[in-house]
């Protein structure tokens, strides 16, 4: 009997037991898709995106040039052109460059254009004598007198202005072509560039003197020819007044352009200078990092 009952026990510890193990297997199991089945499907995904990103490393290594170095961090190549040197004190200074020489040209083609000539209106007879004639009016002789002084007054006034507008123009090309190669970064490749620039504009600005002198005193011989002189008188004689032989505003103008002409040069010349040696110092400091890198 003693032994019965204690097979009996051991028979439903026995049977107690199976459901316990099968509990803590349970429960093994929500532990692994707990916390630690978290971990490791995470360290599988990281050793995934670890893989693919090797894959795409190995990929661009065989897809990648082999010039190209911006991997290894080196600084990009300067761009061709650089429009920001329009707001420079140099852009600014070569676009007043090309203005002043612009109006140059303007002054002396207004004057050169003019011919003045004498139109006989009143000769017409009708409502033109009635509006062009009288007192004030040039007739037989004298019209065509005055008419032949206009023309030669126009041939002889035309070399100073021609001279002006070719000087003009020739010089505002020349600051056009210096604005485009400082666009184009050309004085920072090749600083020397620069110094024929400043040597170019303190001549420039030299000549302007001569050129300024030139002009006024061929004018000054416009004038004072006997040519002009008849001319004046003649339109004198009838009340015209405008035909005076002396500077007109075009004349006055032209040369105060011209003068302004000379310290727009000449302080360009400066600043080439101080820009030549600003790069000069720039490629010294970036030859000695270069060195030391």
């Amino acid at each position: 009997m003693p032994d019965r009952g204690r097979h009996h026990r051991s028979d439903h510890r026995s049977a107690g037991d199976h459901p316990r193990r099968g509990q803590d297997s349970r429960h093994g199991d929500v532990a692994e898709t707990g916390p630690a089945g978290h971990r490791r499907a995470r360290d599988d995904r990281r050793g995934d995106a670890t893989v693919s990103a090797i894959r795409g490393d190995i990929h661009d290594g065989h897809s990648r040039q082999p010039g190209d170095t911006s991997v290894y961090g080196q600084q990009p190549r300067p761009s061709l052109y650089n429009f920001r040197y329009i707001l420079t004190a140099r852009g600014l200074c070569q676009i007043m460059e090309v203005f002043v020489n612009l109006l140059i040209v303007i002054c002396a083609g207004v004057p050169h254009s003019n011919n003045g000539g004498y139109r006989d209106l009143a000769s017409l007879g009708g409502i033109y004598y009635y509006h062009f004639g009288g007192a004030n009016a040039f007739t037989g002789t004298e019209a065509d007198r005055v008419k032949e002084l206009d023309q030669l007054f126009h041939q002889l006034k035309r070399p100073p202005y021609v001279f002006a507008m070719v000087v003009g123009g020739i010089l505002m090309i020349y600051a056009c072509a210096m604005l485009l190669l400082g666009i184009f970064r050309v004085p920072y490749r090749q600083p020397p560039v620069l110094l024929a620039e400043a040597v170019v504009n303190f001549l420039i600005g030299l000549g302007y003197i001569a050129a300024l002198a030139f002009y006024f005193i061929k004018l000054q011989e416009t004038y004072n020819h006997p040519i002009c002189k008849d001319r004046e008188q003649m339109y004198k004689s009838k009340g015209h007044k405008g035909f005076e032989c002396q500077f007109h505003g075009t004349d006055i103008a032209g040369g105060l352009f011209g003068v302004l002409g000379v310290f727009v040069f000449i302080f360009g010349g400066v600043l080439a200078v101080r820009a030549f040696r600003a790069v000069r110092e720039l490629k010294k400091q970036k030859m000695h990092e270069d060195s030391h890198f």
